[in-house]
């Protein structure tokens, strides 16, 4: 019997980002800066070799971990390469709190909200298939 659903809502397979940019563990700093400027995101996953979700960089990460972003007497260049010498899992949030695709929308709202976090890593058997977001979530409320 199919699953039923609050009016109004919906799934999280049905308004998350099924494309989702990712890192991996070996990186640096630098290579997250890059990223979410290049592709206008907040939030990164990091994953494993095997593709699973080990960690998460948001652009308030970003912005912490990179003290010398915030000294006026450094170039840009000097910033730069401060940024080259900071490993991502340095940076990172872990543990990650993840979704599935099946849970309601209220439900990962529930959950962001409850955390205090902008997105859900969506995981299915343990490797990653997307990502909701708070701007996700704002759409979804915003076709109400």
């Amino acid at each position: 019997m199919p699953q039923q659903v609050p009016s109004g809502g919906g799934l999280v397979v049905d308004h998350m980002t099924h494309k989702v940019f990712t890192l991996r563990l070996d990186k640096k700093l630098i290579v997250a800066k890059e990223l979410m400027e290049w592709a206008h995101v907040r939030h990164v996953p990091v994953v494993d070799a095997a593709g699973e979700v080990v960690g998460m960089v948001s652009h308030r990460d970003l912005l912490a971990a990179s003290v010398a972003s915030v000294s006026s007497r450094l170039s840009d260049a000097e910033r730069k390469q401060h940024l080259w010498t900071i490993p991502i899992d340095k940076v990172m949030r872990r543990p990650v709190t993840t979704t599935i695709p099946t849970a309601t929308i209220q439900e990962a709202a529930r959950l962001m909200r409850r955390q205090k976090i902008g997105c859900l890593p969506v995981v299915e058997d343990g490797k990653l298939v997307g990502i909701i977001t708070e701007y996700d979530l704002l759409g979804v409320v915003e076709a109400l």
